[in-house]
């Protein structure tokens, strides 16, 4: 990666505090408690991780799972098995965490596609003894342990829509839409709770719409062109997974209606760049994907040796330094703004 570092979005941006519970997801178990050679057997196990994605084989969660072998890799007792369907469909995701829960496995890391339809497996897994945390996205009540999340709901929520409205500039007047990945998402519904919270602030900003594109690039191209045919005084789009982003901006480009619509979201800079160079998309916002996967696999190995536990304020997630936690959520806590001015030092 050409720059690992973070670079915090502008207060401008972030107008939200930055630490807060998701206020979503399950309790939190009660930890054994082990003595000193427990813990030094533990260090040294052998466990095996398995992270399951949303939808195997998009860009996104590529790189998460680029970041958690790295993890993997650096603590040397983390066998690392990365797999989720590759469309998506979450009783495919359910029906892999119970072959993993039969398996035996040490640790399985869901982003729930569908939190309602995981629940029941993720629940039989802890029953089971394996530990479940889930990442990038959280899961219903009572089905994890640790939630790894990027960042709070209400920060990424604010800091869409102030993006949005400071591309918009002097003119952020008129019609904004909606295309998420599916309606089922709960960190998209989070997010989207957020931006509607904090659209009120820009009060010529008027939302007519939330659309779907079941994480399909085609269909979040589809969903933008009829939203411009359905809307004429539509003037932006907020496409809030890494998939709806690239095809609505593409359909942005494709009806030369660069400058007139404007689309921001979230998106990896490497399938932005050549919308924010050709002047299609202003900002892209995310956080360090590498990272994210990397803290998800720091966080797994240190609740199985007992290095992580109910109640801790704080967590040391290797190369990333110190890591807040609140709650039952280990906040990875940076977010990014990709621009035409800075995107080419990132390669992710």
């Amino acid at each position: 990666m050409k720059h690992s570092g973070t670079m915090v979005l502008a207060a401008a941006v972030l107008a939200a505090g930055l630490v807060a519970g998701c206020g979503k997801g399950g309790q939190q178990a009660p930890a054994a408690t082990a003595g000193p050679a427990a813990t030094a057997e533990a260090a040294t196990k052998k466990i095996t991780v398995c992270l399951l994605p949303k939808k195997k084989g998009v860009p996104y969660f590529t790189t998460c799972a680029k970041g958690a072998e790295e993890a993997a890799r650096e603590l040397g007792n983390v066998e690392l098995i990365y797999d989720g369907p590759t469309d998506g469909a979450p009783e495919k995701a359910a029906s892999m965490i119970e072959k993993w829960t039969l398996q035996g496995v040490d640790v399985i890391a869901v982003s729930p596609n569908d939190p309602e339809v995981l629940a029941a497996a993720m629940k039989k897994a802890r029953e089971k003894g394996v530990h479940v945390i889930t990442w990038d996205a959280d899961g219903a009540a009572g089905t994890r342990e640790f939630f790894v999340n990027q960042a709070t709901a209400k920060d990424i929520g604010y800091a869409l829509v102030d993006t949005m409205a400071k591309d918009l500039g002097e003119a952020a007047e008129g019609e904004v839409a909606i295309i998420t990945a599916t309606l089922t998402a709960a960190n998209q519904n989070e997010w989207i709770k957020f931006m509607k919270e904090r659209l009120p602030t820009y009060p010529k900003l008027t939302l007519v719409g939330v659309q779907p594109s079941n994480e399909d690039q085609k269909l979040a191209f589809q969903a933008a062109q009829d939203l411009m045919k359905a809307h004429p005084n539509l003037r932006g789009i907020f496409a809030i997974s890494s998939v709806a982003f690239p095809g609505s901006a593409e359909a942005i480009k494709q009806a030369g209606m660069g400058g007139k619509v404007l689309v921001t979201g979230l998106s990896t800079p490497n399938d932005m760049r050549s919308y924010v160079n050709d002047g299609t998309v202003k900002s892209v916002i995310l956080w360090n994907t590498v990272d994210l996967g990397y803290l998800t696999v720091r966080v797994a190995d240190a609740l199985t040796t007992g290095k992580l536990k109910s109640g801790d304020a704080m967590f040391d997630a290797g190369r990333l330094g110190q890591r807040l936690v609140a709650g039952d959520n280990v906040l990875l806590g940076h977010i990014l703004v990709f621009t035409k001015e800075n995107i080419a030092q990132f390669d992710f």
